[in-house]
């Protein structure tokens, strides 16, 4: 009797297990590894990944095991499923293939989310990147052409993307990356140079190290990124050339917004790098870079800063303001400074053993502490410049002081752009319109709303999802309307 009871009980239990199991839909492979042939079957043939045509492979459950591709011009669809690892291995494995897509599932929990080795011409897109013990995204052995676009990758031990072993012509744009232990995104050289790789849209913030690494790299362009909160740098360049750093928001960094480091020949311009806890700008070692017409303002340290020894460098264009230092030159000489704005500064400038131009025949500086200096001043001929030079020291003079600001409209990143588009289009319909909101299908709620909520509350929902978090931190969050509304 005894016996029977006992054997009815492990069977309910089991039966119960099973219950639970089916409900928590959470496979695990046989043999580890769930491989994606290249004869389009998948092994095993048990493993929760359907397709009826071998081109679009879908998921209908977690899993809990790694993923290897071995099929050229697939779609990988998660289907909003996760794959889950125990702390090791690799998540999704791409190797010597192409056209690839892989999309809309979460990866956790493994060493590296998303390996592509000798890759080229796939596309990651719309994942949930997060908590890997390395790397979210790694690109290796020239693994070129390929797009890691509207992806969220946090909490990844290392960095979120890495770029080594000669990866080129790759494109990561708009994805959220933020929160990761080391850095935000790393173009590495250990194994070869990464060139004409394209960094733009980004959300990439509160990182504990550097926003964006770029080592030995050349031709590339970083564009239009948000880049806040890192704990080391925004971006820092070394050893790097010919490369553009343009139209990106650089702010409130615990260390320097830009830094290059033995880097030549790279173009800064049109970025606004503000309330940085050290410098703006630094070029250490660096040469023959041009920053121009970029907004330099309200950081701890110096505005821009040159240093041992950094030569042959145009500064032109830009507005530096409110620095502690507004442009400091160490052991710097032969560069050239023009047509900049360098306004209400704690210490305008400083230079120690340079030597530098700064103006070009016809036009220096404008400087915003010029008629306390020199009141007696007056312009020449109609010309827009002063007639008495602005000593720096014996070997820095501004001889053609400007007597009004150079304007600076710096670029700003897409999303920023279409935020203020929206907004301007939205004030137009109220205030040219000025309607009661009642339709025949509102709710009593919407009817409720003041107008001002219901503005805002549209203006969220026009926002691409992807950055409407950093949208709302920063444009929405002091009216906290958004949030009455539930969006």
């Amino acid at each position: 009797m005894n016996r029977a009871v006992f054997a009815l009980i492990a069977i309910l239990c089991l039966l119960s297990v099973s219950s639970i199991s089916g409900l928590i839909r959470i496979v695990k492979a046989e043999g580890g590894t769930i491989t994606i042939n290249a004869d389009g079957s998948i092994t095993p043939s048990t493993a929760p990944i359907t397709t009826v045509d071998n081109v679009t492979y879908t998921f209908t459950a977690n899993i809990n095991e790694s993923i290897v591709v071995e099929r050229d011009s697939i779609v990988v669809d998660g289907q909003g499923y996760t794959v889950q690892g125990t702390g090791n291995g690799t998540g999704i494995t791409v190797s010597g293939r192409s056209r690839e897509t892989i999309k809309n599932m979460e990866i956790t929990t493994f060493s590296i989310g998303i390996v592509l080795n000798s890759s080229s011409n796939n596309t990651i897109s719309g994942n949930n990147i997060t908590t890997n013990n390395e790397y979210g995204i790694v690109l290796g052995s020239s693994s070129d052409y390929n797009s890691i676009s509207g992806n969220n990758m946090t909490t990844d031990n290392w960095a979120g993307i890495e770029l080594d072993s000669s990866s080129s012509y790759n494109s990561i744009s708009g994805n959220y990356i933020a929160i990761n232990n080391e850095t935000g995104i790393v173009l590495d050289s250990s194994f070869g140079s990464c060139t004409n790789d394209s960094i733009s849209g980004n959300y990439i913030a509160i990182n504990n190290e550097t926003g964006i690494v770029l080592d030995s790299s050349s031709n590339c362009s970083i564009s239009g990124n948000n880049i806040t909160n890192n704990g080391f740098d925004g971006i820092d360049f070394s050893y790097s050339s010919n490369c553009s750093i343009s139209g990106n928001y650089i702010a409130i960094n615990n260390e320097t917004g830009i830094n290059l480091y033995s880097s030549s020949n790279n173009v800064l311009s049109g970025n606004n790098v503000t309330a940085n806890n050290e410098n703006g700008v630094e070029l250490d070692y660096s040469s023959g870079n041009t920053l121009s017409g970029n907004n330099v303002m309200a950081n701890s340290g110096n505005g821009i800063f040159l240093a041992f020894p950094s030569v042959d460098n145009t500064l032109s264009g830009n507005n530096i303001a409110n620095n502690e230092f507004g442009i400091v030159l160490h052991q710097s000489s032969d560069n050239s400074i023009i047509r900049n704005s360098i306004v209400d500064n704690t210490n305008q400038v400083s230079t120690v053993g340079s030597a530098n131009s700064w103006n070009n025949g016809s036009m220096g500086n404008y400087w915003s502490d010029y008629l306390t200096k020199y009141p007696n001043a007056a312009q020449v001929d109609n010309l827009g410049v002063w007639n008495t030079p602005y000593v720096i020291d014996a070997n820095n003079n501004d001889y053609y002081p400007l007597m009004v600001p150079t304007l600076v409209v710096p670029e700003f990143p897409s999303f920023l752009i279409l935020s203020l588009f929206l907004i301007t289009i939205l004030l137009a319909v109220i205030i040219y319109k000025r309607k009661p909101y009642r339709t025949e299908g509102s709710s009593q709620a919407e009817r409720g709303m003041c107008r001002k909520c219901r503005t805002e509350r549209e203006l969220a929902r026009a926002i691409p999802s992807t950055f409407k978090q950093p949208i709302w931190e920063q444009i929405c969050a002091p009216t906290k309307s958004l949030k009455t509304c539930n969006l």
